[in-house]
C-alpha cells in the first residue's frame, strides 16, 4: 500500500511542479499572446511561432524539474522500492514526448525537452535511491 501511495504522490508532486514552471512562473514571466488560448491544443499548434521563447524554456524547465522531483518523493515516501519512482519518471516522460511529438516545435526545442526529460529521469533515479538507501 506504501508503494501505491508513493507512486500517486509522487506523480502528484511531479505534475504540480511542471504547472507551477511553465504556468505560474513561465507564463508571468513572459505572458502569452493577447486572446491566446493555452489549454486548446489546436490553438496552440497553429500559434506555436506566438509562444515566447522563453515561455519554451519554461516547459522544458518544467518537464526535467517535475520528473526529478516527482521521482524523489516517490523514493522518499516508498522507502523500500524504486519502482514508484521508475512508474512515476515514466509517466512522465512519456508526457512529455506525446507533448514533443502532438505540437509542432523547433528542433532545438524537441532536442532540449527530450534530453532534458530523460537527464530528469536520471536525476530522480539517483534522488530516489539515496532515500531508499538510508534505511
Amino acid at each position: 500500500m506504501r508503494n501505491v501511495l508513493a507512486t500517486i504522490a509522487g506523480f502528484i508532486v511531479a505534475s504540480l511542479v511542471v504547472y507551477i514552471f511553465e504556468s505560474l512562473i513561465g507564463h508571468n514571466l513572459f505572458p502569452l499572446p493577447e486572446g491566446s488560448e493555452p489549454m486548446n491544443m489546436e490553438w496552440i499548434k497553429n500559434n506555436m511561432d506566438q509562444i515566447p521563447m522563453g515561455s519554451k524554456v519554461f516547459v522544458v524547465i518544467a518537464h526535467f524539474m517535475g520528473i526529478a522531483a516527482g521521482m524523489f518523493v516517490a523514493g522518499l515516501i516508498s522507502k523500500t522500492s524504486k519502482v514508484p519512482a521508475y512508474i512515476v519518471g515514466m509517466l512522465m516522460i512519456g508526457a512529455t514526448f506525446f507533448n514533443i511529438v502532438v505540437l509542432p516545435k523547433e528542433t532545438w526545442f524537441m532536442l532540449a525537452d527530450g534530453l532534458l526529460a530523460l537527464a530528469g529521469f536520471f536525476l530522480g533515479t539517483s534522488l530516489a535511491s539515496k532515500q531508499i538507501a538510508k534505511d
